[in-house]
Formats: structure tokens, C-alpha cells, sequence
């Protein structure tokens, strides 16, 4: 059964479309939505605990999760799949209740989750969600990257995220909030050491002090945003961090009981294109990945466009995250994106001012921070 929890907005800066070439101010919902612990548990968990003892539960589970679609795959993901090569996940949270409504609402949490057996690595790589980018079908000249899933569902915001970052997206899963405290509760609740002392919501940490945190304490500790001295980027540190945690106290629970209460939590509050047996493949060949986390961003420089603020990533910028991940996923460095370092001049990673349109890699076309893209 769906969960559709609403929360009090905390500020009200996001932006919804009026129109074809308009927005207007929006109730702020943040979406800490906890895709990533749901793929993992099962990725990461290993098959043991539960596809022996739960093993129908699970299907008929994950069976209603399965969603067709026609994302665009860059790559064969089934051959990836059977030769236990490094695999990529796109991690969508939003936060409109029971998933398959009208109302698909934007995607405020964005992560791409890459997962390498052989060096034992999960990487989780968050995209702010105020990021400038175009997307394929928007008639405007640009859109926030959480607007992707509104525009086009689950394969428009894949193939946004392959053109910006130059990666290849294998697999995608979609969450709603109304699952979150109900998972944290399922393991037990997680303990966390803050990096800042603050009190939202039911969360009221100390800079320092680990805290053990319930499913509705994690979810405001992730949530708070303006008490942060780093803002969004602040909020994605503490995302990442409760998602480590969740995944570690995950893959330490024995209890067939435990499995089937995360199981149920998940039921009603996610879509994904990973069948069951892509599951069963992925828990089999991919349950050492957990041994090492590593968690990273992709950043921006505050910019106003047209009245509306944006995250901009300057080719540097895309460049590095880009070649991360394709690290992470064993391919070689994109040839993509053109930087004035790579033209013999100095650039740092928050440089604005260049412009370049090339291609290449996996991805379609990018063209620099301060000049909108024409199109895919």
C-alpha cells in the first residue's frame, strides 16, 4: 500500500511550468527520496537472506515494481549483467504520493549510482537538482534537470542525465517519499555523526555527536536545507551520508522478518526498468560492491536566467565528474567536452564564461554553461 505524506514547504523557490515559456512560484516540497536504499538492499544485500526464505515474496514484490519503458540504452546491460561488469543506476525521488499519478511532480533528488564488483566500489554521484540543462521535448530554451521526469517520464530524465554527463545510464529507479520512514524504520533506524548542529522537523542533532536517527528523524535531518551554510549541496552531503549508513545497516541483517518489512515498505512506492531477474543476477554477482562507498557531486555556480536561478557545471566540472564515473564503470575518459585548459589556458571549475558544442562518447551534445543548448 502507498504512502502520499505531505510536509510543510521550507522554502519556495522551485518553479513549476505555466504555460509553455513561463513559471511561477511553487510549494516547496523537498523530496529526500530513498531510491538508492531500495536498489541497493537488494543489489548489495545479497540473495541469501532473502530469495531463499522470501523468495516468492520478493518476486511477486518486485514484480509490481517493473516498469516498461522506452529508455534509450546506450550500451547491452544484459551482457553487462551476465559478465558482472560495473553497472549504472539513475536514482529518481519525488514526492506526489502513490507513483503512476498525473501529478508526476519534479525529481529533487538525483543520483547516479555506479556499482563495480571487482573493486568491491559503489559510487553515488548527486546532480543538484537546479542544474541548467535543455531537455528533449521542452519548448524552452532551458529547464531545470529536475523538470526532465515531468516533461518526458522516467526516459527523458534518462537521457538528459546521459547527455550532461556523458555516461551511459544501464538501469533507472523511481521513489516517492511515502516510503521513506517506513524503510528507515525497517532496519531499525541508522546512526549518523552530523556535520552541523541544527533542529528541523523531528531532527535535533549536534555538530560531532552521532545520533541514532528513526525513519521520520532521518527524513527532516535530510530535508533541511537553509540552515546550512552550503545550501542544496549541504543537503546532498547528508543525503548521501544517511543512504551509506542505511546501506551498511542493510547488509548486516540477518532476519528473514526484517527483509519482508523493507519489502513491504517498498511495495506501492517504486518503478523500475530492473526485472526480478535482473535482481536475482545483480545480488548474486554484485554483493561485495558495498565493501567500499564513495560519494560525490556534481557542481555548480549560482546563476540567474530569465528571473530563475540555476546550478551551472562548467565543462571542467562535467568533464571530471564525467570521467569519475566512467572510471567507476571501467570505460575510457569522454572525449566530449572541450575545456580552455584543454586549448593550453588555465580554468578552474567554476568558471562560467567558455562555450563549446562537441560531441562524442556516449552522450549527444553539450554546450557551455552560459549558452543554452539548441536542442539533442
Amino acid at each position: 500500500m502507498s504512502t502520499n505524506n505531505q510536509f510543510p514547504p521550507e522554502d519556495p523557490d522551485n518553479f513549476s511550468r505555466r504555460g509553455s515559456d513561463h513559471f511561477r512560484p511553487k510549494r516547496k516540497h523537498h523530496r529526500v527520496l530513498w531510491t538508492i536504499l531500495f536498489m541497493l538492499l537488494i543489489l548489495l544485500a545479497g540473495g541469501s537472506a532473502w530469495a531463499y526464505h522470501a523468495y516468492n515474496d520478493a518476486k511477486d514484490t518486485f514484480n509490481e515494481t517493473y516498469q516498461t519503458g522506452s529508455t534509450n540504452k546506450l550500451r547491452n546491460v544484459s551482457s553487462q549483467l551476465k559478465k558482472g561488469k560495473p553497472i549504472s543506476i539513475l536514482l529518481l525521488g519525488t514526492d506526489t504520493g502513490a507513483l503512476g499519478r498525473k501529478d508526476v511532480g519534479r525529481t529533487d533528488t538525483i543520483i547516479v549510482a555506479t556499482v563495480n564488483p571487482k573493486k568491491e566500489k559503489v559510487t553515488l554521484t548527486s546532480i543538484p537538482r537546479d542544474t541548467m540543462v535543455t531537455i528533449k521535448g521542452d519548448s524552452l530554451s532551458q529547464d531545470k534537470i529536475n523538470a526532465a521526469y515531468t516533461i518526458g517520464g522516467a526516459s527523458t530524465a534518462v537521457s538528459t542525465v546521459q547527455s550532461l554527463l556523458d555516461v551511459p545510464i544501464d538501469f533507472y529507479a523511481i521513489v516517492n517519499m511515502g516510503g521513506l520512514e517506513k524503510m528507515v524504520d525497517a532496519v531499525g533506524g541508522v546512526d549518523v555523526t552530523p556535520p552541523l548542529t541544527f533542529k528541523y522537523g523531528a531532527a535535533n542533532v549536534t555538530k560531532g555527536k552521532k545520533v541514532h536517527l528513526n525513519g521520520k528523524q532521518a527524513l527532516s535531518y535530510s530535508r533541511m536545507r537553509h540552515s546550512d551554510p552550503k545550501g542544496d549541496y549541504g543537503r546532498q552531503t547528508r543525503q548521501r551520508q544517511i543512504i551509506e549508513k542505511l546501506i551498511m545497516k542493510a547488509v548486516s541483517l540477518g532476519s528473514v522478518t526484517r527483509y519482508k518489512s523493507i519489502l513491504k515498505s517498498i511495495s506501492g512506492n517504486m518503478k523500475t526498468d530492473l526485472t526480478f531477474n535482473d535482481m536475482l543476477t545483480i545480488a548474486s554477482k554484485y554483493s561485495d560492491a558495498s565493501h567500499h562507498l564513495k560519494s560525490q557531486h556534481l557542481q555548480g555556480t549560482s546563476t540567474m536566467v530569465n528571473g530563475v536561478d540555476y546550478e551551472v557545471a562548467s565543462n571542467t566540472e562535467l568533464k571530471k565528474v564525467s570521467n569519475s564515473i566512467r572510471k567507476a564503470l571501467g570505460i575510457k575518459d569522454s572525449t566530449k567536452f572541450t575545456t580552455d585548459a584543454d586549448n593550453s589556458s588555465t580554468t578552474t571549475s567554476s568558471d562560467t564564461t567558455g562555450t563549446t558544442d562537441t560531441t562524442g562518447g556516449y552522450g549527444g551534445t553539450q554546450q557551455g554553461p552560459t549558452q543554452a543548448p539548441a536542442g539533442y
